[in-house]
């Protein structure tokens, strides 16, 4: 297909294009969970082992980019949907505007996805995790389903679940698992907590490939029952989420402690007035607003994660 966005919008090197490919701003989605594990892991040692940080790190930053690429080669026709509904519309598409052709896109995510493995593997061997290397590659499975055959949930419906599972629950748990060598039993509430807000994120993402997705086959939350109950789902995720927090922490204290969980409740609950001010006008097709509406949305999560996770690292002895 013909790119038809202007040009000054396309990256023009080979570095920028790959770059530009690998969406490093999205990249917070996964690396919060990962860092929010690694500090819920250290709670039941003494300090944080920074060695485990490194191959979290770096089994989350490769597996990033093999999520990122592959993604994009499994939905590149539905993409080509949305470039031909709206020439103009939102941001370049790594295959459909030509920033980078499909067997290159798909070559390079399978070559991330077997260093990502190889990652796991020596984190197994030089951390001394029994596991490791089974629970990554279970934990990227989970990121198969969502696109690829043959289960591609996501054209299923239900792929908003498999987000939540995997970026709410798998990655932290991983790197949890990292850090500490075990699950220790306060993660858990933590844990309800951050996937219910990763489900509202995932409920989210479909807000500005709602039509496109209809006219694809790909079965969301938005293109199923539309942008208004999509957006009353995202913002209901948002409150039971940081609910799910507060009564934690009236249960177990020891496990949430309300200096840890009141400030980050706080963060969320700011940028949920905002993601609700900005909402009137973040309708079908409107896509800046729909981006404003998803900047709340993840300063909700990822500042209201990151405060509750430095206040935890800071007072390591009182979690």
């Amino acid at each position: 297909m013909r790119a038809s966005l202007r040009a000054a919008d396309l990256p023009t090197s080979r570095l920028g294009r790959w770059v530009y490919a690998l969406k490093p701003a999205s990249w917070p989605k996964l690396l919060v969970p990962a860092m929010f594990g690694q500090v819920l892991g250290a709670t039941r040692v003494e300090g944080i082992d920074l060695a485990a940080v490194g191959w979290g790190l770096a089994f989350t930053v490769l597996g990033t980019g093999f999520i990122v690429l592959l993604n994009d080669w499994g939905d590149r026709d539905v993409d080509v949907i949305k470039r031909n509904m709206f020439p103009d519309g939102g941001s370049p598409k790594t295959i459909p505007d030509r920033i980078l052709d499909s067997r290159a896109v798909g070559v390079a995510g399978l070559l991330l996805g077997a260093a990502t493995l190889l990652v796991a593997a020596g984190a197994e061997v030089a951390l001394q995790r029994p596991v490791a290397f089974e629970a990554g590659l279970a934990s990227m499975l989970v990121f198969v389903a969502y696109t690829l055959p043959p289960v591609r949930l996501n054209y299923r419906g239900g792929g908003e679940i498999l987000e939540m599972l995997g970026v709410g629950a798998a990655l932290p748990l991983y790197n949890a698992y990292l850090q500490g060598g075990a699950i220790a039993p306060r993660v858990w509430p933590w844990l309800a907590g951050f996937a219910v807000l990763s489900l509202a994120s995932a409920v989210a993402s479909g807000l500005s490939d709602e039509e496109s997705d209809r006219a694809g086959g790909k079965r969301t939350v938005a293109s199923i029952y539309g942008n208004p109950a999509a957006r009353r789902f995202t913002e209901g995720c948002v409150m039971l989420g940081v609910g799910i927090w507060v009564a934690g922490s009236l249960w177990r204290p020891d496990w949430l402690p309300v200096w840890a969980v009141a400030p980050a409740v706080a963060v969320a609950v700011w940028n949920l007035a905002g993601m609700r001010k900005v909402g009137r006008t973040a309708v079908t097709n409107a896509f800046s607003a729909q981006s404003a509406y998803k900047r709340f949305l993840h300063r909700a999560i990822w500042h209201s994660t990151m405060v509750a996770a430095v206040l935890l690292w800071l007072r390591p002895e009182l979690a």
